[in-house]
């Protein structure tokens, strides 16, 4: 009989795990309980899959065989793909091709865009490197996006979809970037252009006294202007402004010379026109305790060397507002800022979306940058100053129409071939998406985490973690130790007593 029940038992389990098996080929589901959500499509992502017009293919070119972090990139991108195939019901199919298997294979994903790349693996006791590969190339009908290489922990969700958004839409709208009167051109935000590319078509717009600005331009950007500023162009803004265009503005209220070690006001004509929107940009320089180093060359006998100092007129920018264009940035490192604040009526709604640390403060212009000074804490005074803000309202017309202002011109501009912080791109791409209303991927692009230093936490803190780490796992093994040994401890009880 107990032969029987044990057949029967095992029949059931084996019934129940065939079930589940089968509703688990229809059904995805995971359950998440990442702080960003990681793990969970946006609904930006579901929108994009739902309203697909056309079939999507993605064939992923991924290397077997490697280390267990990266390897767990391959097994997140699967398990987001059958998510997706899911949601697009049918629209969306995918396939994994190993490159390394054969010559042929590896001809093709290079030949598609996917370069290999080398990482390091430890076998037998010995470092080698390997040879990998992490991309994918996504199809619409002819058209193509290839993701050369999905970074392990990076923003995978965004790649993806981005690259099924920019092949699904048809007429992007436009955005103008300002060029002439030493603004930054379109080569120097190069970084910017990539990721607006995928929703818009990036424009350089040049204005005379003759022109006007296109009507089908929704969002006109302003970065770093150096030159006075004629007069018809601002005119053309006030214009533009007043039929409900939106305007991102960058600005340099003080230059700061590294090789001069002089900072000094810098004035283009841009300051007095935001001044009669009611927006004040301080000509000062801001000075933070949170900031980025300089390289200085030191003489120490015979040899000469180079050391990092930390330079406060850096600050790097880590308090955001909960607003849908500084969401998940974490720190934005910026070059010479200066405070803002508003100086308008209530007809307009000001909003503050980023600040300086706890502490920080602000330092008159012109002046001498002193390399070699000892800051303290008295060098900084104040807290939470303003470098970025949103000004709504009625802007001299009937339509509503909103400008987002940074006080620092240089935070999105590319260095020649050096790539800038992620989150200063984000900064001014997750701006213009909120300003052209079109916030869907927002969320999804700095999804991932940037900066988490340890070295910002309380010593106290610190040793807690630490603590933690080290002994949760010990007091957790003893606790379940003593919960066996009292449970054993009563069944031996119970079998004792004559009633047993």
């Amino acid at each position: 009989m107990k032969k029987k029940n044990i057949a029967l038992i095992t029949l059931l389990i084996a019934a129940i795990l065939l079930v589940v098996n089968l509703i688990s080929d229809k059904l995805f589901y995971r359950l998440d309980l990442t702080e960003d959500h990681t793990y969970t499509l946006s609904k930006a992502t579901r929108d994009i899959l739902k309203n697909l017009k056309e079939p999507v293919t993605v064939t992923a070119y991924f290397s077997k065989q490697l280390p267990p972090a990266v390897a767990e990139t391959r097994s997140d991108f699967k398990d987001m793909l059958i998510e997706y195939s899911n949601r697009a019901k049918g629209m969306l199919v995918y396939q994994f091709v190993n490159p390394n298997e054969n010559p042929e294979k590896e001809k093709e994903a290079m030949q598609n865009g996917i370069q290999p790349v080398m990482i390091n693996v430890r076998e037998k006791d010995q470092m080698k490197q390997q040879k990998a590969y992490l991309g994918a190339v996504i199809s619409m009908g002819d058209r193509k996006e290839v993701i050369p290489f999905l970074q392990p922990g990076g923003p995978m969700e965004y790649a993806l979809s981005s690259a099924i958004k920019k092949l699904s839409v048809v007429n992007k709208p436009k955005i103008g970037i300002l060029e002439g009167y030493g603004c930054a051109s379109l080569s120097e935000l190069s970084q910017v252009k990539q990721d607006l590319d995928v929703l818009y078509n990036v424009i350089p717009l040049k204005l005379t006294d003759t022109t006007e600005i296109p009507k089908d331009i929704r969002t006109i950007a302003i970065v770093r202007p150096k030159d006075s500023i004629p007069s018809f162009v601002f005119n053309q803004l006030n214009q533009f402004m007043a039929r409900g265009g939106n305007l991102f503005v960058a600005i340099n209220r003080v230059d700061g010379n590294l090789s001069h070690a002089y900072g000094q006001v810098l004035n283009t004509g841009l300051e007095s026109w935001l001044l009669s929107k009611g927006i004040r940009v301080e000509p000062v320089f801001v000075t933070d305790a949170k900031c980025g180093a300089v390289t200085v060359q030191q003489q120490q006998g015979m040899f000469r060397f180079s050391t990092n100092v930390s330079f406060p007129y850096l600050p790097v920018i880590g308090t955001f507002a909960d607003n849908p264009a500084v969401k998940g940035l974490e720190a934005v490192i910026m070059e010479f800022a200066s405070p803002i604040e508003y100086t308008g009526d209530s007809t307009k709604t000001f909003i503050p979306l980023a600040f300086t640390s706890e502490k920080s403060g602000t330092e008159p212009a012109p002046t001498y940058f002193n390399i070699q000074k000892q800051w303290t804490e008295k060098d900084f005074p104040k807290k939470h100053l303003t470098v970025a803000a949103l000004i709504e309202g009625k802007f001299g017309g009937k339509n509503d129409a909103k400008m987002i202002v940074v006080g620092d011109g240089d935070f999105p501009v590319n260095r020649g071939q050096q790539q800038i912080n992620k989150d200063n791109a984000s900064l001014m791409v997750n701006s213009i998406d909120f300003l052209s209303d079109d916030t869907g991927l927002i969320e999804l692009r700095t999804r991932g985490i940037t900066s988490r230093p340890l070295k910002e936490l309380s010593d106290s803190k610190k040793m807690v973690l630490k603590y933690l780490n080290f002994l949760l796992p010990i007091i957790l093994v003893i606790l379940y130790g003593l919960y066996r040994f009292e449970r054993s401890r009563k069944i031996r009880m119970q079998r004792m007593e004559e009633s047993y």
